[in-house]
């Protein structure tokens, strides 16, 4: 046992005694002792009921014979560090969560790991560490919290940053906003729809180093606790196996994943995380593959934000197992011979799934797209590429040309978008927010709720070197690589520049002659950091291309 360095022999009576200091039992001592990684805190609703499930983890290693120790790390929610100088710090965050995991794991030697967490960089973060690591391992999440009721409809938080455009817009009264406020988002869980959490929830399940179910139990069903319990045992099955998450975890259960991803529609998020949890599985995924893999794969499910249904929808009609048996129909189809952390092959998981609503899951003879639900875009704007959640733009904003609205801040477009300053038309180009250049790449469900909620979602796009929330909908266009702070062609739009966006064809183009352009790179000097002092610096002096995950170099 790995732990037996730190509990065998004679030279252990001290670290012996430290256990023991905190009522841990000879017999638990020499049990397997399974750490178990959490993120539970009072400051994120997707986090804060995670001690439950922390418990119910607990009981499941106990009666399966092992010894459940639990300890913390770090985590942001996004909604509440949005459209301020917190947001440049959550992407920078999945590091810190990763090497945490990381530490704890190779400072305390345990046997076995289970990772429990629920929102945007926590996952991803504990993925990496659990790859990095590479001791049998398996994750269970928080799972998604229920959508609210608003008006006869079903709403969730970005419905509220839609409704601040709407109030802009005189569309909506302050009394009725204050109302879809306190009724948008009504517990505990990742936030509604296929958001960047439960996007990854998801996909955590998709690569197998989840139990089926990870993705889509909401997070109120005792369900989950149930699968709390199972992931506890489950761990010590991959134990006694010695199964481990590098196992799992290959290229071709990658692939798997990146299908799913296409088919669910899931956040553009992804498309960062994905290849930086692959990195650390030994695995390269270029951008490029997304298209690759998007041009095979149809898109079966329309889920909020850029459709109607919910992520408890999706759970009643079958969850990710559903999907992936679909997806079985296709011609590409999946690697059914990967290992899972049931301990069983994808195949033999996937026996017996059925889907159980054909309109939340369509089958793949009539999807909601033929192709997936995530594009990367090419041209001298991103000669090293942009991603766009295609399943979520209108059809009228699919190919577009328009006159650039230039803004070198997210806050600077936020007011222009909500003070009417942005006309039918415009392309919205805000810059200086890359990775390096935020630093920390800033989401932007602001300035994206803002363009939706006064109208204009079907008739502004809106481009960017940051990124955007899994919750945006609309010609949404980011991760626009290489960044300006590196000095990429974004840095040298001018106002009033033409841009030309053709998304089926995955080209985007500033319509500006190549000899101007490179006037204007003479004449361009790199702004100051923002941020000079601290984390965020020491990430902005370390981090790659939003291109290639944005990893630490």
């Amino acid at each position: 046992m790995r732990s037996d360095a730190l509990r065998k022999g004679l030279e252990r009576a001290p670290h012996r005694s430290l256990l023991k200091a905190m009522g841990y039992t000879d017999e638990e001592i020499r049990r397997p002792l399974v750490g178990i990684a959490h993120a539970h805190n009072e400051i994120i609703a997707g986090h804060v009921h995670l001690d439950r499930i922390v418990a119910a983890v607990k009981d499941g290693i106990r009666m399966a014979g092992g010894t459940p120790i639990a300890f913390a790390t770090i985590g942001v929610c996004d909604g509440l560090a949005m459209n301020h100088t917190g947001m440049k710090y959550s992407l920078a965050s999945r590091e810190i969560i990763a090497d945490s995991v990381e530490i704890m794991a190779m400072a305390h030697p345990f046997d076995a790991l289970v990772m429990v967490p629920n929102c945007d960089k926590v996952t991803p973060g504990m993925l990496m560490a659990m790859l990095r690591v590479n001791i049998p391992a398996l994750m269970v999440s928080g799972g998604p919290m229920l959508t609210g009721r608003f008006q006869g409809k079903d709403v969730h938080l970005v419905s509220v940053f839609e409704g601040v455009g709407r109030v802009r817009a005189n569309t909506m009264s302050l009394e009725e906003l204050a109302e879809l406020e306190d009724k948008a988002c009504p517990g505990c869980g990742s936030c509604a729809g296929m958001f960047t959490a439960n996007s990854m929830n998801c996909l955590t399940e998709a690569i197998g180093l989840g139990l089926p179910g990870n993705g889509t139990i909401p997070a109120v069903a005792a369900a989950r606790i149930r699968l709390a319990k199972q992931a506890g045992m489950a761990v010590m099955d991959l134990l006694a196996k010695n199964i481990r998450p590098r196992d799992i975890a290959s290229a071709a259960a990658f692939e798997n994943a990146m299908a799913v991803d296409m088919a669910l529609g899931c956040s553009t998020n992804t498309v960062l995380h994905v290849p930086a949890i692959a990195h650390e599985a030994g695995v390269e995924l270029p951008l490029s593959h997304f298209n690759e893999v998007s041009g095979r794969t149809p898109h079966l499910c329309s889920l909020i934000p850029g459709g109607p249904h919910s992520l408890q929808q999706l759970d009643e009609a079958g969850g990710v197992a559903a999907v992936m048996q679909e997806l079985c129909r296709t011609e590409a189809g999946l690697n059914l011979e990967v290992m899972t952390v049931t301990g069983k092959t994808l195949g033999e998981n996937l026996q017996g799934v059925k889907t159980r609503d054909s309109e939340v899951i369509r089958p793949v003879t009539n999807p909601y797209h033929k192709v997936g639900g995530i594009g990367v875009l090419y041209g001298n704007l991103a000669p090293d590429g942009a991603v766009v959640k295609q399943s979520a733009v209108a059809d009228e904003m699919l190919v577009h040309r328009g006159p650039a609205r230039v803004f070198d801040s997210e806050s600077a477009a936020h007011g222009a978008i909500l003070d009417g300053k942005i006309k039918p038309g415009d392309v919205v180009i805000i810059r200086y927010c890359g990775p390096r250049g935020g630093p920390g790449m800033p989401e932007m469900l602001s300035p994206t709720a803002a363009i939706i909620g006064m109208g204009l979602g079907k008739k502004v796009a809106l481009i960017t070197d940051g990124r955007f929330s899994g919750g945006t909908q609309g010609a949404c266009i980011g991760h626009v690589s290489p960044e300006a702070a590196d000095g990429g062609p974004i840095a040298l739009v001018a106002e009033g520049d033409e841009i030309s966006i053709d998304i089926p064809n995955h080209r985007l183009e500033l319509q500006v002659a190549a000899d101007e352009l490179e006037k204007r790179r003479q004449a361009w000097t790199p702004p100051p950091p923002k941020i000079t002092t601290g984390y965020a610096a020491r990430y902005a002096a370390m981090v790659s291309s939003g291109s290639t995950g944005a990893i630490l170099r």
